[in-house]
This record gives structure tokens, sequence and C-alpha cells, in this order.
């Protein structure tokens, strides 16, 4: 059993922040000390001091979680205020990203944590340096995988693309996710309806879930945790992480 996942996305704003925060809640809710880590935010919120990183803080709002004296940094390795590419905003800090680091600080919160959720930053190739990408992380890190990708016009395209990449790269998917980002028109809907069977149709990899439109997850409580709930098999989500207990 792997105690941690890498949440990936098939592009960027596909959903991979709501389903982290997600999945963060519903194992913490249920007595699993589990934390997240989001190893390089860009678009940080710089209107506090110290910055703050807005995916983590979704993360921890979600889960009602408190890292009390634990240092930021160590949830958020790499904070940049452009929202661009990590690499570029990287650039424009003068600050380069070492995959040193991010290992380093995945170690020491296991040592306190018992389960590592690690969000990371757009898509599949997403450049951190000039020479080191997303999936290059990921096969460092040897870990299983969610994929999150939208659920309307052209996933199948960015699903079954990412699937071959990772697929090629020797890493093991556990299963994908299908999010709705934004609320989809009615014009929409029978696309968005029939493209799980159709990624169905041409990978072996399970589906998850569907995550609908959540309106409000500005809280642990809030009534869109519920409809994120329902969405997901959670039986065989956490059996492909092997984390199920009869």
């Amino acid at each position: 059993m792997s105690d941690r996942v890498f949440i990936a996305g098939t592009g960027t704003d596909v959903g991979k922040t709501v389903v982290t925060a997600g999945i963060l809640r519903y194992l913490r809710q249920r007595e699993v000390d589990a934390v997240v880590m989001k190893p390089v935010q860009t678009g940080a919120d710089t209107a506090q001091q110290p910055w703050r990183a807005p995916d983590l803080e979704a993360h921890w709002r979600a889960a009602a979680f408190d890292p009390q004296d634990e240092p930021y940094s160590r949830f958020c390795p790499y904070l940049y205020a452009p929202a661009c590419s990590p690499h570029l905003a990287a650039r424009l800090a003068g600050d380069a990203i070492d995959p040193k680091v991010i290992h380093q600080n995945a170690r020491a919160l296991l040592e306190t944590h018992e389960y590592l959720i690690v969000e990371g930053a757009g898509g599949i190739y997403v450049p951190l340096t000039d020479r080191y990408t997303n999936l290059d992380l990921m096969k460092e890190m040897a870990c299983p995988i969610i994929l999150v990708a939208h659920v309307a016009l052209g996933t199948i395209n960015y699903t079954l693309l990412s699937l071959e990449s990772m697929n090629h790269a020797g890493l093991k998917v556990a299963g994908i996710i299908l999010s709705t980002p934004e609320p989809l028109s009615e014009s929409a809907r029978f696309i968005a309806e029939d493209n799980p069977a159709a990624i169905e149709a041409f990978t072996e990899v399970p589906i998850f879930g569907i995550v609908p439109w959540l309106e409000d997850i500005t809280h642990a409580e809030a009534p869109g945790w519920d409809a994120f709930e329902e969405a997901i098999d959670w039986e065989l989500l956490l059996t492909q992480l092997g984390l199920w207990h009869d």
C-alpha cells in the first residue's frame, strides 16, 4: 500500500482542487490523518502577508483542517505570484524549483501524518523547470495517480492522451474522476452525458465518479460536499488506493 496519491489533471481548471479537497475532507472525517501538499502554486494570494496558496487554503477549508504550528512551506514549498506556468513563474521570481526540496517536504509530512495527497499544477506535461515536468515528478514519487478530467467537450482526447503518457512512463493510474468545474449549458449536456462511456470504451482505467457542478463548497459543512460524496464510488476508490477496510 502506498502512503500517498498524486492528483493529476488533463489540463488547467479541470477541477483538481475540488477533487483534492473532497478526498481530503472524506478521509479526515473518517479519522484518517491525511494532509495535502501543493508542491507548486502559481497565482498566490498576495493580499495577505505572508502570501497564501489559494488551492491549499481551499483544501483546508473543506476539511476544517488546521496545520497548527507546522511550517506553511512544508505544504507548499514553492509559491509564486504570477498565474502562469510554474517554470515561468519561477524564472520571473528568480527562485528556481528544486525537485529535491519537494521530496524532502513530502517525506517530512509523512513523518507526522498518515497519508499524503499531492495536487499537481496544471496538466501532465506542465514544466516545473526548463527540463522537468509534472510527469517527471510523478515518476519520482512512484505512487498511484487519480486523473481529473473535465466532463465536457474535448475531454475524450485529453483524457486518453494523458493516460497514454502516464502508461508509457510506467505509472499506475488508480482511476479517473470526471469533474464539472462550471455549470453546463443545456446544449452541452448530451456531450457530457456520453463522454464517460466513450472514455470507458477506450481504457480499462476505472472511473470513480462524475462530480456535478458544486455551487457552494466554501467550507466543510457546505451543501455541495454532500453531492460530491454521493458522486464518488468510495469503495472502489479506496480499494484502488489500498485504503479500503470492511
